[in-house]
């Protein structure tokens, strides 16, 4: 079996259940969206440590959780600041040499992925359940139109590398596309998905514009990650993929990027 069938065979049933996921919205998205966090932050952990920036998983995978259940969980804020005393505390006093940069990655870790995924349940949160959950599945093709767009353009027409030292493969060609890309995906959702319209095209092309200018800073977060790390994937749970990480790293900004601009809207 080729390499292009089994990503296909992989990414068509993963993407139809992420879909349906967020269609249902709830304790559906947020159970799945949970999960999904707790992986990339496995994989996440992983190449840190191979970066030689060990972190604290245990903080990381709290810190990651509290984050998330924060929406839902009593005095959130109060227990953030004990599990952030712990940690400084339990670093100070540790006779490890890089205790700062664990520190640092430990943080890092716990808050990167975590405060992109919750920003996918708050978007969910927004307005009626369709309206909130249309907007997520527009996020999501928003990312999917601009990272797939931009990988055929960059190909067929890339001339200017984006970021040589971080992905050479990446060009300003490439880039372009995948803002075309972005509103193509908008544009399917839009006009193929029957719902009453939350906002019209105009309210909602500089989200697309934000998704497709983040998004590929996400990607190359993770790119000068797994740089650092000397790896290619950020592990093999996905076949024909890698892992959650590499599918998962533009969304991990552009999510952000949207709920803000959604907060200026609603």
């Amino acid at each position: 079996m080729s390499n292009s069938l089994k990503r296909i065979l992989v990414a068509l049933p993963a993407a139809i259940i992420f879909i349906w996921m967020a269609w249902m919205g709830g304790w559906y998205f947020k159970t799945m969206i949970i999960g999904i966090t707790l992986l990339i932050q496995f994989e996440l952990i992983r190449l840190l440590d191979e970066a030689l920036n060990a972190s604290d998983s245990i903080f990381s995978y709290s810190i990651g959780l509290l984050v998330l259940l924060s929406q839902e969980l009593p005095y959130a804020f109060e227990i953030g600041l004990l599990l952030f005393l712990l940690l400084v505390s339990r670093q100070i006093f540790s006779t490890s040499s890089n205790r700062i940069l664990k520190l640092s990655s430990t943080l890092f870790a716990g808050l990167y992925v975590p405060i992109g995924m919750l920003s996918l349940i708050l978007i969910d949160n927004f307005g009626t359940k369709i309206d909130s959950s249309i907007l997520t599945i527009m996020l999501v093709f928003m990312v999917w139109g601009a990272d797939s767009l931009a990988y055929f353009g960059g190909k067929t027409f890339g001339k200017r590398s984006l970021a040589p030292n971080i992905s050479p493969n990446k060009t300003w060609e490439g880039l372009a596309f995948g803002y075309l890309g972005s509103i193509i995906g908008m544009l399917l959702v839009y006009f193929v998905i029957p719902f009453d319209k939350p906002l019209n095209l105009l309210e909602l092309l500089p989200m697309a514009i934000l998704s497709a200018t983040f998004g590929p800073i996400g990607d190359l977060l993770e790119s000068k990650i797994k740089r650092e790390a000397n790896t290619k994937d950020s592990s093999t749970l996905i076949p024909g993929h890698g892992g959650f990480f590499d599918r998962f790293d533009a969304l991990l900004l552009a999510a952000p990027a949207a709920y803000v601009y959604l907060r200026f809207i609603f």
